[in-house]
């Protein structure tokens, strides 16, 4: 796929078939993303891999609990408002499923330096940012695949709680969970807010 087509098409999708990712293009899609840059010249990112349902469970136990207080709200509010409430309100009943049945899910870690979560200045945000552009990497690589992924940020103490259960180091933060696989046929279509660059773009002065 070529890199505008990937760019363009690249979609947070929340329904999967049951298809197995290969490790062949699980391994091109994470490589894809260490190519990302990074602000000190080292590669400080770890990805654990979640494949079968008993490491799933265990991991994402702390969404399962946290998001059933929402559904509630759900189930009353956000059908017939904005755009953005519409896209909530396929968004969050998903927030489990989304990642269990994908065909796995990564958790993908980064070493972070002391106040990075309450930053002093903006260069103090340098290890989260870098991470970010290895996600964005690893999507941009997943579409090229014929893939997509599913995304959620940690709320509360859920990154630090899958943290502890897999086991990674203290200096290591969880940014969010991925969830990769296969697209299915009838997957919600959301409606996107669309912008131009003209719309944007200032030369010279704002």
């Amino acid at each position: 796929m070529e890199l505008y087509e990937a760019i363009y098409n690249r979609r947070v999708i929340r329904d999967f078939k049951n298809n197995v990712v290969p490790d062949e293009v699980l391994k091109r899609i994470i490589n894809a993303g260490l190519q990302a840059p990074t602000h000190d010249h080292l590669r400080n990112w770890e990805f654990v891999i979640l494949k079968n349902m008993e490491d799933k469970e265990r991991a994402l136990q702390f969404i399962k609990k946290g998001t059933e207080p929402q559904l509630e709200i759900l189930k009353r509010t956000l059908v017939n408002g904005t755009l953005q409430q519409k896209m909530y309100a396929v968004a969050m009943p998903r927030q489990y499923s989304m990642l269990m049945n994908a065909s796995h899910v990564i958790l993908p870690f980064f070493k972070s330096t002391s106040g990075v979560l309450k930053p002093s200045c903006v260069s103090s945000l340098n290890p989260i940012s870098s991470i970010w552009c290895v996600i964005e990497n690893m999507f941009l690589a997943a579409t090229a695949e014929g893939l997509a992924c599913s995304m959620r940020i940690p709320v509360g103490e859920e990154g630090k709680n899958v943290a502890d259960v897999i086991g990674a180091p203290e200096n290591y933060l969880l940014p969010c969970y991925i969830g990769l696989g296969y697209p299915a046929d009838d997957k919600p279509e959301v409606e996107q807010v669309q912008y131009k660059a003209e719309d944007k773009i200032h030369f010279g002065k704002w």
